[in-house]
């Protein structure tokens, strides 16, 4: 039997997804929808895998896998969600997930996803492979850096500054009046400026060129 915990702030999308998750009778799925509650349950209980949404309220999936897996690092991590998660990959892979599964699958991808997963293997979707192997830095942006000058917006510029605050792309679309999409469009095209592949690197690369004060 496979024991899953399924972390989502959306009840009707937990519930939707354990319907098809336990169509596979070795599936045992457990819901919750906050991560501190994640974090008393993934102590407390033994699960096999454990789904996390990435953009939730008071957790993102990005820091409830950080946390889990310093409590528990031999645990298999899988971020779901509907959101293009090719600015976050970096990150994402840094903090340690086995894998990405979206929200659209089919309820057989979705298993054999998780069968992966369980054989420990790495699940990361081909249009996300696709997508990484497109994003390369254009001649100018090489020029620019090789010549220690980079050029950001004022719009890159306050991307930044809420960047290096921490806070997640939703709040940061919030505060910018921008939709999401947009915001990580904008998030990829300002990566490949700086040179760098993830938010750390950012707000690191934009201090050593006076880009950011602090």
């Amino acid at each position: 039997m496979k024991k899953i915990l399924l972390v989502d702030d959306h009840p009707s999308v937990m519930e939707g997804t354990k319907i098809m998750l336990e169509k596979d009778h070795d599936n045992i799925v457990t819901l919750c929808c906050s991560g501190k509650e994640a974090i008393e349950l993934a102590v407390a209980q033994s699960f096999d895998i454990m789904l996390f949404d990435l953009n939730m309220p008071e957790m993102s999936g990005i820091e409830l896998t950080r946390k889990v897996l310093g409590l528990l690092p031999d645990s298999i991590i899988i971020i779901y969600t509907g959101y293009d998660i090719a600015p976050h990959f970096n990150m994402l892979i840094e903090a340690g997930v086995t894998g990405f599964i979206s929200k659209t699958l089919t309820e057989e991808q979705l298993l054999n996803a998780v069968r992966c997963a369980a054989r420990k293997e790495a699940i990361i979707p081909l249009p996300l492979l696709q997508e990484l192997r497109r994003v390369s830095p254009s001649p100018q942006a090489v020029t620019e850096r090789s010549s220690g000058t980079v050029m950001l917006s004022d719009k890159d510029k306050a991307i930044l500054f809420e960047v290096a605050k921490g806070k997640s792309n939703r709040e940061i679309a919030e505060e910018l009046f921008v939709s999401q999409r947009s915001l990580e469009y904008c998030l990829t095209q300002l990566f490949q400026k700086l040179g760098v592949r993830s938010r750390v690197e950012a707000v690191m690369k934009s201090r050593q060129l006076g880009l950011l004060v602090g």
